[in-house]
């Protein structure tokens, strides 16, 4: 061989020249390679720790639901073990797009090594998301009730906190009544000439074409449907509200409902900007930030919700809390007064007390102190609490749950890729036990 004027390509690829020797890419050539995931992956990396998790639960109703059997035609689905696995790992890594999530299973080591050369699809992750919000519910439960078990987590002290959720919705897919009656009127139309055309069009492809228009108009009609139904709601609330607050009332604008995620309302974000989001309930442990409970609802606001809470913890680990650390919207004196006279067990509520004028006469003082005596014994209990040392001390460590808001939020929480309260509490509830299974293990690495 001339090597001033040749190169030669040994093996496939290496390339030699008379100065340099050096290994070529070769593309086209077809290879045989042999693949070992768990070489792969290290034994200290997370997604063992996900799948360690969701060996360790239940999920004997997921299996109860497929329907592929012994000796009966059908192909079979993916393990759900492995579906939520996949899902509780892209919750950690701040993924929540499913066609994400399955790109990541074709070039992402931890979620091959996750999937075991089980096929997957972006349309069986996204349905499997949040198809089982009452499997989530129960797992959320009884993970929780383990390390209740193991000593790591108590009721003794529970903080509550209310956040904002982006919804999925757009202002401009927000109507009023007129605009609403138009939209559907529009979709209807639609809907009826896409299905004269599908009855009367022979060819096979393009029937199937105005099948797929036909069912995207039928669902936008149901979404306007779903919409009139939200209105309704709204009006109904705005003239209970007009009983006590008409003034105010009539200084809003007319109710308005979105085509897009009809159970979405406009709300007032943290950073002071009016969106269409869901309001997104926590109670957790402030010591160590695991999650006992979630509530997602289309409330404004918090007030009235610590009630509803308390009841909620009450049916997931039988017993209520002991202190229970809210903001100051959330419980109302009405629910101090029932959480510490409860039949089952008395919960000690420290909340801020409302700031007194001291700029008033001494007769409206006295008037003050004298309906203050009145009271009964749970809030006077209450004012006394809060206003000791002992207290404030106690108090303070709610803002602790601002980290597990922070983290959820850094996790992709603060912006919903679903529409519709039930699927959104899945949502929620996935983060939760994603949330809660990272936590455990670090505590328990912290112990070790």
């Amino acid at each position: 061989w001339d090597c001033d004027s040749l190169w030669r390509v040994c093996g496939g690829g290496v390339v030699m020249t008379d100065k340099v020797r050096y290994l070529k890419a070769d593309r086209s050539q077809l290879r045989w390679d042999m693949v070992d995931l768990e070489s792969q992956l290290p034994l200290d990396h997370r997604a063992r720790v996900v799948w360690a998790f969701v060996e360790s639960l239940d999920l004997s109703a997921l299996y109860a639901g497929i329907k592929a059997r012994a000796h009966e035609a059908g192909r079979p689905p993916a393990d759900p073990a492995i579906l939520l696995a996949l899902w509780l790992y892209a919750t950690l890594e701040g993924v929540g797009s499913a066609r994400a999530l399955d790109r990541m299973c074709v070039g992402d080591t931890a979620c091959r090594w996750l999937c075991g050369g089980v096929p997957m699809n972006y349309h069986g992750l996204s349905d499997f998301r949040v198809a089982h919000g009452a499997v989530l519910d129960r797992l959320l439960s009884e993970s929780l009730a383990a390390l209740m078990a193991e000593g790591v987590v108590t009721l003794a002290e529970v903080a509550v906190d209310g956040t904002k959720l982006r919804a999925s919705a757009g202002r401009g897919s927000y109507r009023k009544a007129a605009g609403l009656a138009a939209y559907e009127q529009v979709a209807g139309e639609r809907v009826a000439r896409l299905r004269a055309e599908l009855d009367g069009d022979p060819g096979a492809s393009e029937r199937r074409r105005r099948a797929a228009g036909e069912r995207a108009g039928r669902e936008a009609l149901e979404r306007a449907a779903a919409a009139r139904r939200s209105l309704e709601r709204l009006r109904r609330e705005k003239a209970e509200r007009a009983r006590s607050h008409a003034k105010d009332e009539e200084k809003k604008a007319e109710p308005k409902a979105s085509t897009t995620d009809p159970e979405a309302r406009f709300m007032k974000f943290a950073d002071g900007a009016i969106r269409p989001g869901y309001n997104l309930l926590l109670a957790a442990a402030p010591d160590n930030g695991l999650i006992f409970g979630v509530e997602v609802s289309d409330r404004r606001n918090d007030a009235g919700l610590a009630v509803p809470m308390v009841e909620q913890l009450e049916s997931r680990y039988d017993e209520p809390p002991g202190r229970l650390l809210l903001d100051s919207t959330i419980a109302t004196q009405d629910d101090i007064v029932t959480l510490a006279t409860r039949c089952e067990a008395a919960v000690e509520v420290y909340s801020p007390t409302p700031d007194e004028r001291d700029d008033v006469s001494p007769a409206w003082k006295r008037k003050r102190e004298r309906k203050r005596h009145r009271e009964p014994p749970a809030l006077q209990d209450w004012r006394a609490r809060m206003a000791s040392a002992q207290g404030q001390e106690t108090y303070r460590r709610r803002k602790r749950i601002e980290t597990v808001n922070g983290n959820l939020k850094n996790r992709g929480l603060g912006q919903l890729p679903v529409r519709g309260i039930a699927k959104v509490r899945c949502i929620a509830l996935l983060h939760a036990l994603a949330h809660n299974l990272w936590r455990a293990h670090t505590l328990r690495l912290a112990d070790a």
